[in-house]
């Protein structure tokens, strides 16, 4: 499934990248810092998630192409090798070059490990796609009445008789949902009372007859979100992802990736803005408090980032990582937060007042979206209740009688 890559692109020691990670982080800085188009990438901005998604595609197709984006991912699914280090590594020159990561990216670190080992044929044949940029997917876990507890899930899977299924039901909170070309469905295949044990992946076209699909506009008005309706809508038996009745596995083994690598990702981002902020604060000026509370902002960042950089190497051992990613998920989360917050308050008077234009429109977006950072992808409180009763032994709440 892989394509050829243009060794002028690359040159001659692009097939030494995978055994020598600083060979192709040197390689590949080079290429950014020489970009012809790299003013062109940094500085694009939209007002629509829609716009945005579409020009991050036409930036996927050109590294694909080139083939930078494609180590870390295995050859067998459009990559061209190497491990969760090379991805991290990838992330981290971005924003070393001040280039934004494009939003598919998000998704793609949470679903693409769950499809590389519990469907490899899957990934061989989709995968690539969204390498390219010519397809995304939605996580579809969430429903109105089930958030972080999915266990509790409802949205139903009836086997039709024809080695196939039948989806009923609604989620919500899909992310990339409006303009998704699949969606990963955690549905329910065995009785209510069976909670985890009765959960079960599927890979459900987002086009497919009896799917609807209703754009979520959020206080940036920006459409990132969806929800999603399932009515009789018919799902061949290849598309399960791992087993029926093991979606729970599937689940967990993508919450590392969630929390690992998707955190990662995101917080070299944000040290990105942090670096756009330092320097408005340089050419503004800035007082002493600010500045104090920049360095603290600083250091929660990267200390959260050195947490999560320990799961990348775990990761790219092979190593299971289960409750321990909690403890990323709460520091990422804060610091994400706290970060944006920061931007808010010290460019207020602009973020409030300033004169609407797409780059001032993609920051408070941005702003926005932070606010569901200690939220999306299970509650900070559900966390410190999985850090507290698997890692820490605390003894179980007493409820009243």
């Amino acid at each position: 499934m892989s394509a050829p890559v243009d060794a002028g692109v690359l040159g001659s020691r692009h097939r030494d990248y995978v055994s020598q990670v600083a060979l192709y982080r040197q390689d590949f800085r080079s290429y950014l810092r020489n970009l012809d188009w790299a003013d062109d990438w940094r500085s694009a901005a939209f007002t629509t998630a829609e716009d945005g998604l579409a020009h991050d595609a036409e930036v996927l197709a050109r590294l694909y192409e080139a083939g930078w984006n494609r180590y870390g991912w295995p050859e067998s699914a459009g990559g061209l090798g190497g491990d969760e280090i090379h991805r991290a590594v990838y992330y981290e020159e971005l924003g070393y070059a001040m280039l934004p990561v494009p939003a598919q990216h998000w998704t793609l670190e949470t679903l693409g490990p769950a499809l590389l080992k519990f469907a490899p044929d899957l990934a061989a044949k989709h995968l690539p796609g969204y390498l390219s940029g010519t397809e995304w997917w939605g996580q579809s876990f969430s429903e109105p009445e089930s958030g972080s507890d999915l266990a509790t899930l409802r949205t139903r899977a009836v086997e039709d008789g024809d080695n196939g299924f039948v989806i009923n039901g609604q989620k919500i909170w899909t992310s990339q949902g409006p303009t998704a070309t699949r969606l990963l469905v955690l549905v329910r295949t065995g009785a209510p009372e069976t909670r985890h044990r009765g959960l079960t992946m599927m890979m459900v076209d987002a086009d497919a007859p009896g799917v609807s699909i209703r754009p979520i506009a959020l206080a940036s008005g920006r459409r990132e979100l969806a929800e999603v309706f399932f009515d009789d809508v018919r799902v061949p038996g290849e598309r399960v992802v791992g087993d029926v009745g093991g979606g729970w596995a599937v689940a967990m083994h993508l919450m590392q990736f969630e929390r690992g690598m998707y955190g990662y990702a995101v917080l070299t981002k944000v040290v990105t803005e942090l670096s756009r902020l330092r320097e408005e604060m340089v050419i503004h000026g800035a007082t002493s408090a600010q500045r104090e509370r920049f360095a603290r902002v600083y250091v929660d960042v990267v200390s959260a980032q050195a947490r999560t950089a320990t799961t990348v190497r775990r990761l790219a051992r092979g190593e299971s990582v289960g409750a321990d990613s909690s403890i990323d998920k709460l520091l990422f989360g804060r610091a994400e937060k706290e970060a944006n917050d920061l931007i808010l308050d010290i460019q207020r008077d602009q973020m409030i007042a300033g004169k609407s234009s797409a780059e001032l429109d993609t920051i408070r977006a941005e702003w926005w979206y932070s606010r569901a950072a200690t939220i999306m992808g299970g509650t900070a409180e559900v966390q410190r209740g999985i850090i507290a009763d698997h890692l820490l032994g605390l003894p179980k709440e007493r409820r009243g009688q």
